[in-house]
């Protein structure tokens, strides 16, 4: 600590601030309209400027380390009438409109506090109103380049820059002559960053400023980044990132940030229907509930509770995740119950916990800025995750080095040392080889290893077999680059690596983690800061709601039943099922050979999302009741559904998300739902009462279904609500004293001191190409969509990408006479889709690349039932295709 002296008084602070971050921590507010705490200070406007003892001239609080026994001096009458004039200056460029409009932008708010009126009168500049969420006028631009920093230093985007010299000097976009033309992605930093009414969102600007603010966690992927949701009148009208969030340390992508309308699309569901005669009907919860309660126990009487099946949700709560699976297990009587996991990273889970004992990350986001180098494996984080994308990109330019495996050159590879792009389907044979280096060349970590690994004699003799030689003939890479990739990732540590559905949606995707594993094992890189292996989980709450017990094999907490059983029969009261319980892929069988008569599917739609969409339709088409449980009428209700029960949105309901690194996050209420929409938790017991367990489910708040929670869940024992009002813990945090898990495995295994590694053999897929079927296709997201499009696809983030694409080499374009936009038969061994054609330099020749966020297109249609060997994950990411001119083309 240092010991400062501050306009007379003495202050001990930390080392390493500078004086306006000093300052800031003291609570003693200085004028400054150019400085951002998330970007390098600029000391452009000269506010901030403070006289320290001893020396002549002022000093930049912002640029100026703060150093031991400095006296400052904050406000003298000289500093503050030269901040008057400077504000002077600067109101030149603020109109009386925009100064009474925006009063919360910094430099409006200097100049109210020191009484300078709005003094700009030049006629407007044209504005550039391009961009669908936020709007530039250069008119208002005081020259501070607090956008320019901002866009470099926390996105790394690039897209402002300052052109021209002295007094002509101005802003402008990094190509094109708007900002729709511009690499610009949407995050709104810039817009946060802007002190004036230079940069404004368009929704502050079309509905006014909020009333009231709601800190709460993102509703889309699995990072968690944290929220200030602002409503006025009862809608949301600017959603802004939250400063002190430890995730995404404000900021926010463009689906965070501006994707927020969906729950104001027009075609929102918020009464309860049933079917009759292949009609919905509006009825009253009464009727619905009870109509749900009488399928429940019609088909349990006639087939038994296992001819039932219940889907939990990555868009529900821990707690209502929670709720469902008990009522499966309680209220109806199976273990039939599962979630989306299953179709994402369920291998994920399962080769960690065979392998280490906990099926989680090992890591927090937090180490990326502690690595020295990175393994991104099947993941395009700077699109499908993109504050975590943006985080290491910003490491990398620092000087940590990046390794990319995936099929296309997605825009991490372009800052990668090393970019291997395998065949899609071909991930073991390249991990092996990499295995093979590393130990050939004597670059194990042979300390960790001899301490904590086992079976190391057994797998040097299996990655023999795996030369890099034969591994680059197998996957179409180089031999350079499997070994250059092997000794960065072995000698430059700590490594961390993340992994994605590039790695799980395969047939072999749990073992392709596993192989990931070795690699951590081999080069101790587990156990320690910036190491480990990281899944990066696709949806906000994915993670939990595997975890909740949406699984047919685990309780809450990732339990197995035989180990919970005890302790969930004694807290719940009841006894547990003894029948083993389908997932969600052993169900659509069970349904398509006739035995499984009734699916309850919350928040998921099955039937836009699961592969080979035509045998998916012949399983739900036999079930004698499907309720669908969601926020719009997704394409499962609308084709099969019996019962629709409207629930609410993320924004409408309070509760607990968890995100990729095990933290355990307060959601909170920002509005009501509207109409008869309820939360998933209400609908829930309201269902259990109705089937004679209402003490079981009588909760009267979120925080009381999370210590039921904690009570059957001792990892999570430690994790109350006050604890996690201002931040949220990782677990394993088993007692109210304990920080949290930040890291796993320090010390040990969860089962052992010891891990052993894996002899995983390659097994082909039986997706190959041919003569008929010569391009290899695979599925995945785009930055501005999520998944089937259900909340994005209601939002203007249709705008940046509004239509799946088939997109395609420059060289099989040229070959095949294909021109962007035209509309291409995508036709594989179970159907076809029609797509508009997108040429793409990211994608290699001979394979294509698809989204699958619009239902009209139903890209699922196509792809194959081939599921991994282990937990049935379906192998979204192999698919042989041919494409030709769809019809009148």
């Amino acid at each position: 600590m240092l010991e400062v002296v501050i306009n007379g008084t003495h202050h001990r602070v930390a080392e390493g601030l500078t004086i306006l971050e000093a300052l800031l921590q003291l609570g003693i507010d200085v004028p400054s309209v150019c400085y951002d705490p998330r970007a390098r200070p600029g000391a452009d406007c000269r506010l901030c400027l403070v006289k320290i003892a001893g020396e002549v001239h002022y000093s930049t609080s912002c640029t100026r380390p703060l150093l031991p026994r400095m006296c400052i001096e904050t406000h003298t009458p000289e500093l503050e009438s030269f901040r008057r004039s400077m504000l002077g200056l600067l109101s030149t460029h603020c109109a009386p409109g925009a100064f009474a409009a925006l009063p919360e932008k910094s430099l409006h708010r200097w100049m109210a506090h020191y009484r300078v009126d709005p003094a700009r009168t030049a006629a407007a500049d044209a504005m550039d109103n391009s961009h669908p969420h936020f709007r530039f006028d250069p008119a208002e631009c005081i020259a501070c380049y607090r956008c320019v920093r901002v866009c470099e230093d926390l996105q790394g985007q690039f897209v402002w820059h300052v052109v021209g010299r002295g007094g002509s000097d101005h802003l402008s976009v990094d190509r094109g002559d708007r900002l729709a033309d511009s690499s610009c992605v949407g995050c709104g930093a810039c817009v946060d960053a802007c002190p004036t009414a230079a940069l404004v969102d368009k929704s502050r600007l079309h509905s006014g400023a909020a009333t009231s603010w709601t800190r709460t966690t993102c509703s889309y992927c699995g990072v968690g980044c944290e929220l200030r949701v602002g409503v006025r009148e009862g809608r949301i009208v600017q959603v802004l990132p939250e400063p002190k969030s430890p995730v995404s340390k404000g900021h926010l992508c463009s689906k965070g940030r501006y994707a927020w309308s969906f729950g104001e699309a027009p075609d929102r569901i918020v009464h309860p229907l049933v079917s009759s005669n292949g009609r919905w009907q509006r009825v009253a919860w009464e009727e619905a509930l009870g109509r749900v309660v009488t399928q429940i126990q019609a088909v349990r009487a006639a087939s038994g509770p296992d001819s039932i099946g219940v889907l939990g949700s990555a868009r529900a709560t821990n707690e209502e995740n929670y709720l469902i699976q008990k009522l499966a297990r309680v209220a109806i009587g199976t273990n039939n119950v599962d979630c989306c996991a299953r179709v994402c990273h369920t291998p994920s889970a399962a080769a960690l916990k065979q392998m280490l004992g906990t099926g989680a990350a090992t890591n927090s986001f937090d180490d990326i800025e502690r690595a020295q180098t990175f393994l991104i494996a099947g993941a395009n984080p700077t699109e499908n995750h993109p504050i975590v994308g943006a985080r290491i990109k910003q490491q990398v330019r620092r000087g940590a080095r990046l390794i990319v495996i995936d099929p296309r050159r997605v825009e991490l590879a372009h800052y990668a040392d090393v970019h291997l792009a395998p065949r899609p389907g071909t991930n073991i044979p390249l991990l092996n080889a990499i295995a093979h280096v590393i130990i050939h060349d004597g670059l194990r970590d042979r300390e960790f290893v001899g301490a904590r690994v086992d079976g190391l004699d057994m797998f040097t003799k299996f990655v023999r077999e795996y030369p890099p030689q034969l591994a680059a003939q197998i996957c179409g890479v180089s031999a350079r680059d499997i070994v250059k990739a092997a000794r960065l990732y072995a000698t430059q540590k700590p490594a961390m690596c993340f992994h994605g559905l590039g790695m799980t949606e395969h047939l072999q995707g749990t073992a392709g983690v596993m192989a990931l594993v070795n690699l951590a094992l081999l080069t101790g890189n587990l156990g320690r800061t910036g190491a480990g292996i990281n899944p990066l989980r696709g949806q906000n709450n994915v993670q939990g709601a595997a975890v909740m017990g949406c699984e047919p094999d685990s309780l809450t907490g990732s339990i197995p039943l035989k180990e919970g059983r005890g302790r969930f029969e004694s807290v719940w009261g009841a006894k547990l099922p003894t029948a083993r319980g389908l997932n969600l892929l052993q169900m659509i069988d069970a349904a398509e050979a006739g035995r499984l008569k009734m699916l309850y599917v919350v928040g998921y739609d099955i039937l836009l999302t699961l592969a080979n969409v035509e045998r998916i339709r012949r399983a739900l088409r036999r079930l004698d009741a499907l309720v669908v449980q969601d926020f719009v009428m997704n394409e499962t209700a609308r084709e099969f559904g019996t019962v629709f029960l409207p629930a609410a949105t993320a924004f409408e309901k309070d509760g607990t998300f968890m995100n990729a690194e095990r933290r355990i996050q307060r959601v909170r209420k920002a509005l009501e739902p509207p109409g008869l929409a309820r939360t998933d938790a209400w609908i829930v017991a309201e269902l259990a009462s109705r089937l004679g367990h209402e003490q079981a489910f009588r909760f009267k708040d979120a925080q009381q279904i999370w210590n039921e929670v904690r009570t059957v869940w001792p990892a999570a024992a430690g994790i109350e609500y006050p604890r996690i009002e201002s931040a949220g813990l990782q677990w394993p945090c088993p007692s109210q004293q304990h920080p949290g898990t930040a890291v796993l495995h320090a010390d040990s295994f969860a089962r052992r001191r010891s891990a052993k590694l894996e002899c995983v053999a390659y097994a082909p897929t039986e997706e190959q190409t041919d003569a008929q079927y010569p391009f290899m296709l695979t599925t995945g997201r785009n930055l501005y969509q999520f998944n089937a499009g259900t909340m994005t696809g209601r939002t203007h983030n249709r705008k940046f990408r509004p239509h799946d694409t088939i997109d395609i080499s420059p060289a099989d374009a040229a070959r095949l006479h294909v021109i962007p936009g035209l509309l291409l038969r995508v036709v594989s061994r179970r159907g076809s889709v029609v797509l508009p054609a997108r040429i793409d330099i990211r994608v290699k020749a001979g394979e294509l690349f698809t989204t699958f966020h619009e239902p009209m297109h139903f890209v699922n249609r196509i792809t194959s039932s081939v599921r991994d060997q282990q937990v049935a994950t379906p192998e979204y990411k192999v698919t042989a295709v041919r494409i030709e001119p769809a019809d009148g083309a």
